[in-house]
Order: C-alpha cells, then structure tokens, then sequence
C-alpha cells in the first residue's frame, strides 16, 4: 500500500508568479534565460520602539504585536553604545524586526496590498519612487492597526513600522513591473 502524498499548500501570489507573472515579465524584458526573471527574495519588517528606553514592557508588546502581523517570531533589536542624551543605555532592547521568505513572504505581501493598504486612513496607492536602485522598495506604516490580526482594544500604543520588500531584480523597472504584476497600488 503506498501512502498519499500530502499536497504542499502554494499561497495565492506565489501561483499567481509562477503561472502569469513570470512568463509576462520574460516577454516584456526579453530575457535569454527564464532564471533571469526577477522574483520576490524577502520582505523584512522593522518596527522601532523609542519609548522603551524609559519602559522595557513596551518593546515586548510591539514583538507580539509583530508576531501576530508576520505569523513568525520576531528578533528584538539592542543598541549598540550608550547615548546619554537620550537616556539609552548600550545592549538596551529599542526595536524588533522580522525576516519573511517563502510561503509566509507570499502570504504576508498578499495580506499587505489586500486587507492592510486600503484600510490606510486616506489611502491614494503608495509612492512609485521608494525604490533604492537595486530594485527593492521600501515603504512605511503609521499605525499597525490596519492588519485585522491587531485588536484596537488590545493594543497600548500606535506604532508605525518600515517594511523592504526585496527582489532579485537589476534595476528598479524590473522591480516596480514585479510588484505591479502582484496588483501593488502605486500612484499614478
């Protein structure tokens, strides 16, 4: 008797690359090879905490916080030498930041664009020019609210949070077509 095979779970965008993306961007660039294509590498997510240095509660607050939002641990970031004006003290925690790859890349970026954007207060698409040249782009939050994973009557402070979305990309035409394909809402 041979035992079924367990089906690996494939997240939305990532079907959506493998069978749309990837051939339209080998068309439109006119690639020798397919492995030139440009796919999604990571997406770290860094959150500062400045008011941990008079309360070391609330960079565990914003870690759980961020572990809800990216589904994995997060590491929290120390200070590397003391600053006296700002009352920091060197190896105090004043951050966390998480690295996604894979499926939870995917599915982070799907939850990003579809549920977390359009709840943005005022929301007009996000800056087209936010690339570094490498082709990864960068982008900030205001408030960590807007994933529907945070409960409003849980949380004690609004925090904002930076979020690089890496690409194998060459240059930044290549990246933004990439996170365009994904259904990214950039300004027109």
């Amino acid at each position: 008797m041979v035992a079924a095979k367990k089906e690996r779970y494939i997240p939305r965008l990532q079907k959506l690359y493998q069978e749309e993306v990837k051939g339209a961007l080998f068309k439109k660039f006119e690639y020798k090879n397919m492995l030139e294509v440009p796919h999604l590498d990571k997406i770290v997510i860094n959150m500062g905490v400045g008011e941990a240095v008079s309360d070391s509660k609330k960079t565990k607050n914003a870690a759980e916080e961020m572990e809800l939002i990216a589904g994995q641990k997060p590491v929290i970031t120390k200070s590397r030498k003391a600053i006296a004006t700002f009352k920091l003290r060197g190896g105090m925690g004043i951050g966390c930041k998480v690295t996604l790859r894979r499926e939870k890349m995917y599915e982070f970026l799907d939850r990003l664009i579809t549920i977390a954007l359009p709840r943005v207060r005022d929301f007009r698409g996000v800056s087209a020019k936010s690339f570094d040249g490498h082709g990864n782009y960068a982008m900030g939050l205001k408030e960590q609210i807007v994933f529907p994973e945070i409960e409003f009557d849980k949380i004690d402070e609004i925090r904002g949070m930076d979020i690089i979305i890496c690409t194998t990309a060459k240059t930044d035409d290549e990246a933004r077509e990439l996170l365009r394909a994904f259904n990214m809402p950039f300004r027109a």
